[in-house]
Formats: structure tokens, C-alpha cells, sequence
């Protein structure tokens, strides 16, 4: 890790460079840019399997303002989904390829026409006849398999240590079984594409997260070269894992403006979206957890039952939150799967983490009181000196840090000692605790930097910028390297034809994006002592305020670049030996109150402390925007979130944002965010880890240990709705 960070401006609280943009209305979305495109509108399948038997198109295209209506007979040819690809993503991903239904909410047609208003009347006038057959949906443990593996690199099963030797021997045990229910990211801006054809070239301006996955996709559903796919996707508005792939409004706009050889706009509406978007998965959890009397873990078996769509395989793994967070003779783990006619289970924020994050905690906290401890000594006995899952040492290991801070500042000596021992009037008191692991990923990246003869910076790569704030912590880096003032740097993101990096997801889009640009300025500055006439190591040269200063010399960057035709330079970075050797983390802990009614059993959060320890912070006050995400995200996912399906047809009931209750402003109380900015030489060049999904792992989790605190009832059929306290 280079110590030529000095923090003038990496750390600093910088507004978003892209502000003014967007409150302005200047921020170009998927669905605004400025191009005469024909709109297109989804119709979906009404059945979740069978095939269809007739569709008539015929008066929906009598429709004045209709150009055309694409179905399975007529569309262009695409390769089914799940050609063969690196990953998920990758892979071809043809709709309308032929008349198998697989999920309830299919598109089985899209209507193209003059305006949505003609395209939305059309779709209903669509008439389509079905094959129907019994849908296989929902988890069943009797006709589940071993998963082919676990979301984020796990294996699908873990035997480490004797877990029935450790089992047999444990003084105190629990045997216990949760309930986590479908769920949907939600994002502000919905899914949408505009596609057009220049030529051999296919142009898609869209909202997704990875453009080189996208690229990739799309090649391997047209078959086309990948430099014949240009994708932009310069402003999105949100994705939490929902726009990691390219889903049916990209795929259906690009196979559009190929038949009828003009632009096609598709704009998935919110209902769309909880049939045609991915979800995540209901899951059935078995915690089993073995302790001595003096309260040291012995044993850990974490069993999963969930679901996946048919020709996409993904298994989500709540036991990650198990596989390195506490000391443990003996950790098995197993994921089970069943293939099923839902819609596509995939990454939503913090996959993993995020549920083993209430329900591993949860019952982590339910062994503390079973053995007579406090959950905070339990758990800062049971600190493990090296990664229980694999044997590998910590690059570092913050947990016990961020603990004894939260609890400081909680005031956690407070806590009621007895559930439902404090009250306020007819309200119950409670408070919760728990810990927050996300592993750090480093993916590969690269980017490109010209510097001018005036001596302006623009910064060149595919990265995507979600709205956590991309744009703003590569500018801060690019001026701490390079003495610039940030107002000289112009950051190009999301365009395929700009370098490949990783895009945003998983949390490793900062570290990666932000480690390629700090190489790529580590090379800017050779150049420029070079040009400057310094001959020594550049890490002894100061570069501030468009200055380079050593030696009692100061050489102005305007002399070295006058005359000249300014210059370039190139970053790189792919994860090393010490993501081999080494199991990197970011850590938190999380403290809550929370309030219940004793007559409504209404749930109030009232606070939360939370303390983060995820590297050297790039830009404080995005970090701490991307933190109250998270913990707005874990009142969610704790007490409000959950979609209910028609067990009969595979199809969610409350498929929009007026019963499908993400936490809003009443339910969110303030919360204090602390950061321990710890530095990790073995992350990255600059020392970061990611920060984006850790604040949502273990604040649910924190949530329900506060219920229980409360109320004295302890409920595994997440979320906690106040039906299941009455």
C-alpha cells in the first residue's frame, strides 16, 4: 500500500461531482435519452408452466399507432437462455424463442408501438391459449439437491471439524428453524433499454450494473462479435443486484429494433418487475449450535432448502455469515436447491450475509441467553484467531474493535438485563446487538487517463456508478495522485468502448475501478518526474496543486505540459496472492433499540449505533450515505419486507410498492455511523474494502435481538410483523 495518500482529498467529505446533474435534471437515465424510439410493452404469461397453444396478435395489430408484435413465431433468432458463458450473467438470455413457459409473468409478446399509451391498450388485447401443467414451485426438502455451489465462491457443503463428536460433547444446545421470505431489490429507477441498430452494430443505452457482462450477454443471445455491442449505461438509479445481468427489457428492445430496423424503447413498469426482475429466494434455514458451559462454541451446522429458476442456476448462502464469524471446533455447512417455474432468484444486496445476518445472529443470541451470558461477551469470547471455515489467516480482523466501540457508544451497560423488563408507559423496551461480516472481493480492472496540455485529467473505463458514488471517489483519487484540483478531472464511465473493469456489485466495484486508476496514475507520475527532469522514485515527489515538488525544487505541471500534446497512461489489477492467501473481510457491529406496543405490538426502531471497519474510507460522507442505505435496508428486511405468492400459480399478490412495504421515512430513526478507518495493505493499492452491502449484514439481525429484548418472544418466520407478537 503506498504511503503517498496524505488525505488532501481522498477521505474528504467531497460533494458528488455529478449533483448539480442530477438535481438539475442534466443526468441522462436509461429511459431519457434523446432518441425517436418506438415503445414497447411487455405481455405476460398468465400460467408459470406449459406451453402455449394459439396467441392471436390480429386486433391488437389493427391498432392504430401499432407497428408490430413480436411473439415466438416471428421474432428474430436468439439462442435460448443458458448457452454456455463464465457466468450467469454471460449467458445467453433469448425470450421469445419458443412457446415454453417457464414462469408466471413470461413475456409471451411485446407491442411496439407510436406511443405507451397504443403499446400498454395493445398488450391487453393480445389473446393468448395455453398447455397448462402443475407448477413446481416453493421450497420442498424431499425433492431438493445438493446445490452446484454457493453464491460468492462457497462451496455447497463444509465439513470442517467432527461435527457430531462436537455436537455429543456440547453442554448447552440448540436445534433451531427460520423462515426468510421472497423479497425484490426495488430499485428507484426501474429496468429499461433503448436499443438501436447502426448497421452490423448493435447500440443499447440501459440500467445495469456490469457493462462487460451485458456485452457478453448480449453477444451470446444475437451471436454477435462483442465489438459489434455498444452499451451505455452512464446513470443508474439504483440496482442492488437486480441489474447485474441483462434482463427481458434489454433482450426484447435489441431483438425489436432488429426486426423492424429502428430504435425500441422497453421501460419495465413496477408491476412488471416482480414477475419479469429477479428476486430473492424463500429459504428455509436449520441452525444447529453447540457451546460448553463456560460459553465456548463448539459446534456449528448450518442446513438450507431454497429455490432456483429453471436454466439459471443460483443457490444463495445465508451460511456465509456463519463461516467466519466466531472460533468453532467443528462448522459444517450445506446448501440445498430445487429447480422450480418461479421467477429468477438471483443477487439481492449483500447476498448471504443479509439473511444469515438476522438469522445466524439471532441465534447466536439465543445461545448467549440460554448459556446466561450477555450476547456482547459471547461473542467477544467466541473471537476466532484464524478463518474457521478454511484455516486461512485474516488479512485483518476488526470485529472485537467494532464491537467494544458500538457498545461503548450504545451505552450497551444499559441494556434490560431480563426481556420485557423496561417499559415507557405501554411500550416495551428492547435493545439488540449484532455482529457484520462481508467478505472483500478484487476483481479484475482496467482504465486509461489523458492528462492535457491544459492540464485536465479525463479518466476512461466501463465502471458503472449505481448512485453510490463512483464518479466522485475516482476524481478524489485521481487528484490525490496526481496534485490535481477536482474540478480539472472529468471521470467517463459506463461505455463498453471505454477499458473493461468490474462494474458495481458485491461491493468490490470501489477497491477494483478505484486500485486500476490508482495504477494507472502511479504510471502518470513516472511520465511526469520524467518530463519534469526529477530522476528519482516519484513516491518521493510531491504532487500538489499542479506542482511537483522535491529536492527544494517546484516544477509547475503548466511547464511540463506547455508545447506538448499532454500525455496517457494505463492501470491495471487482478486479485493477487494475498486474496489467495488470505481471508479479507470488512466488519461492523450493530446496537439497536427498538420499541413495541403492548397493545398494538406495533414496532418502532428507535436507534441504531453501528461501527464499520471496511479499509481506508474514500469519501466519508458517500461511505456514511451508503451505510444508512443498509441499515434502512435491515428495518426492511426485519420487519416490513415479504412477498406472498399464489401457491397455485407462482405469481406475487402484491406486486407494487403500496403492499409490498419497503421501510419508509416514518420507520427510520437516527442513526449514528462510526467509522474505524483502518487501512488493509493487503487489499488493494489504496487500502479500501468494500462498504456497500456491510451495513445491511447483521442490522436486521440486530433488530430482532432488540424485539426479543422487548418482548420476550422470538419469532423464526421472518420479517417480524406485529401479528406474530400478538
Amino acid at each position: 500500500m503506498n504511503d503517498i495518500i496524505k488525505g488532501k482529498w481522498i477521505g474528504q467529505p467531497l460533494d458528488r461531482v455529478d449533483g448539480p446533474l442530477k438535481v438539475s435534471g442534466q443526468a441522462t437515465y436509461a429511459a431519457e435519452h434523446d432518441i425517436d424510439a418506438a415503445i414497447g410493452f411487455i405481455v405476460e404469461s398468465t400460467i408459470a408452466n406449459g406451453s402455449i397453444s394459439s396467441i392471436d396478435t390480429s386486433v391488437a395489430e389493427a391498432e392504430e399507432g401499432v407497428i408490430a408484435v413480436l411473439t415466438h413465431e416471428n421474432a428474430p433468432k436468439m439462442n435460448p437462455w443458458g448457452k454456455e458463458a463464465d457466468n450467469r450473467f454471460q449467458q445467453s438470455h433469448g425470450t421469445l424463442v419458443d412457446g415454453i413457459i417457464r414462469h408466471y409473468g413470461q413475456p409471451v409478446a411485446l407491442v411496439v408501438a407510436t406511443t405507451l399509451e397504443v403499446a400498454r391498450h395493445a398488450a391487453s388485447l393480445v389473446k393468448v391459449t395455453y398447455d397448462e401443467k402443475p407448477a413446481i414451485l416453493g421450497v420442498d426438502r424431499d425433492d431438493s439437491e445438493l446445490a452446484d455451489g454457493i453464491d460468492g465462491g462457497l462451496e455447497a457443503t463444509n465439513r470442517r471439524g467432527d461435527f457430531d463428536k462436537a455436537w455429543s460433547e456440547s453442554d448447552v444446545k440448540l436445534d433451531l428453524e427460520y423462515t426468510t421470505p421472497h423479497m425484490i431489490q426495488a430499485a428507484m429507477e426501474p429496468h429499461g433499454a433503448i436499443a438501436q441498430w447502426d448497421g452490423d452494430r448493435l447500440t443499447v443505452h440501459n440500467s445495469t450494473q456490469v457493462i462487460d457482462w451485458g456485452v457478453k450477454c448480449l453477444s451470446n443471445t444475437f451471436d454477435l462479435p462483442e465489438d459489434k455491442v455498444h452499451l451505455k449505461s452512464p446513470y443508474v438509479g439504483g440496482g442492488f443486484g437486480s441489474k447485474l445481468g441483462q434482463h427481458y427489457d434489454t433482450i426484447l428492445a435489441a431483438a425489436a429494433a432488429m426486426k423492424l430496423e429502428r430504435p425500441v424503447k422497453v421501460i419495465q413498469t413496477r408491476r412488471n418487475l416482480f414477475h419479469d426482475g429477479p428476486h430473492r429466494a424463500h429459504i428455509d434455514h436449520r441452525i444447529r449450535l453447540g457451546a460448553s458451559s463456560d460459553g465456548i462454541l463448539k459446534a456449528i451446522n448450518f442446513e438450507t432448502w431454497s429455490t432456483q429458476a429453471l436454466n439459471y442456476p443460483f443457490t444463495e448462502g445465508p451460511m456465509a455469515s456463519a463461516a467466519n464469524a466466531y472460533r468453532c471446533d467443528a462448522l459444517h455447512w450445506t446448501g440445498n436447491t430445487r429447480d422450480t417455474n418461479e421467477t429468477i432468484n438471483d443477487s439481492m444486496r449483500a447476498p448471504g450475509e443479509a439473511l444469515g445476518g438476522i438469522t445466524f445472529e439471532a441465534a447466536i443470541d439465543e445461545l448467549a441467553e440460554k448459556l446466561g451470558m450477555d450476547p456482547l461477551d459471547f461473542r467477544l469470547k467466541n473471537e476466532p484467531t484464524e478463518d474457521p471455515a478454511s484455516g486461512k489467516p485474516f488479512a485483518t480482523r476488526d470485529l472485537v474493535e467494532c464491537l467494544k466501540r458500538g457498545a461503548e457508544e450504545f451505552s450497551w451497560s444499559d441494556r434490560p438485563e431480563k426481556p420485557r423488563s423496561r417499559t415507557e408507559g405501554r411500550k416495551l423496551i428492547g435493545y439488540g446487538l449484532a455482529s457484520a461480516i462481508r467478505g472483500n472481493l478484487m476483481m479484475e480492472g482496467s482504465c486509461e487517463i489523458e492528462l492535457s496540455p491544459a492540464g485536465k485529467l479525463t479518466v476512461k473505463m466501463d465502471m458503472t456508478d449505481i448512485g453510490t458514488g463512483t464518479y466522485t471517489i475516482l476524481t478524489q483519487i485521481a487528484a490525490e495522485a496526481l496534485g490535481l484540483h477536482p474540478d480539472d478531472i472529468t471521470v467517463d464511465l459506463a461505455d463498453s468502448d471505454n477499458p473493461t473493469t468490474s462494474g458495481s456489485g458485491g461491493s468490490f466495484g470501489a477497491g477494483t475501478s478505484g486500485s486500476a486508476l490508482w495504477n494507472a496514475c502511479i504510471a502518470m507520475r513516472e511520465k511526469l518526474a520524467k518530463a519534469g527532469g526529477f530522476n528519482i522514485d516519484p513516491d518521493d515527489i510531491t504532487f500538489e496543486d499542479s506542482t511537483m515538488q522535491a529536492n527544494d525544487r517546484t516544477v509547475m505541471l503548466s511547464e511540463v505540459l506547455a508545447g506538448g500534446e499532454g500525455f496517457s497512461a494505463e492501470g491495471s489489477i487482478e486479485p493477487g496472492d494475498e486474496h489467495e492467501n488470505y481471508v479479507q473481510n470488512s466488519y461492523g457491529a450493530h446496537f439497536c433499540e427498538v420499541a413495541v406496543d403492548m397493545d398494538s405490538c406495533e414496532i418502532e426502531v428507535r436507534r441504531f449505533v453501528s461501527v464499520f471497519s471496511a479499509g481506508r474510507i474514500l469519501n466519508r460522507k458517500t461511505a456514511r450515505s451508503q451505510c444508512l442505505g443498509g441499515l434502512v435496508w435491515g428495518i426492511g428486511g426485519a420487519i416490513r419486507e415479504e412477498l406472498w405468492m399464489d401457491p397455485r400459480t407462482g405469481g406475487y399478490v402484491n406486486r407494487d410498492l403500496a403492499e409490498y412495504h419497503v421501510a419508509v421515512n416514518r420507520d427510520v430513526p437516527e442513526c449514528e455511523v462510526i467509522f474505524l478507518e483502518n487501512p488493509d495493505p493487503k487489499s488493494n493499492p489504496i487500502g479500501t474494502k468494500g462498504i456497500g452491502e456491510l451495513a445491511l449484514c447483521g442490522a436486521g439481525g440486530a433488530i430482532v435481538n432488540a424485539i426479543y429484548n422487548a418482548t420476550g418472544k422470538r419469532v423464526y418466520d421472518l420479517p417480524v410483523t406485529l401479528d406474530k407478537l400478538l
